[in-house]
């Protein structure tokens, strides 16, 4: 999954998409998945990115990962 080119975002969770005007916030975790899908990492990556730095399982955390990736392909924020 890619983040689509035009979207703008910040360090601090803010998303705003200049194609729809929509404008989105997330938290501090949905700040660093964006961050990582902006590097171009794959959804497993991310896993194994988060996982190590939060107590978190991988079995959990990926469910959570493909509700939230989900959300932002409704709102047009992956391709």
């Amino acid at each position: 999954m890619r983040l689509r080119k035009n979207i703008a975002t910040s360090g601090e969770g803010f998303i705003f998409n200049p194609s729809t005007g929509d404008s989105f916030s997330t938290n501090e975790i949905g700040a660093e998945i964006i961050a990582l899908l902006k590097e171009d990492k794959q959804p497993n990556e991310v896993i194994e990115r988060i996982c190590s730095k939060y107590e978190v399982t991988s079995n959990h955390f990926e469910k959570d990962l493909d509700d939230y990736l989900a959300q932002l392909k409704d709102f047009l924020i992956l391709e």
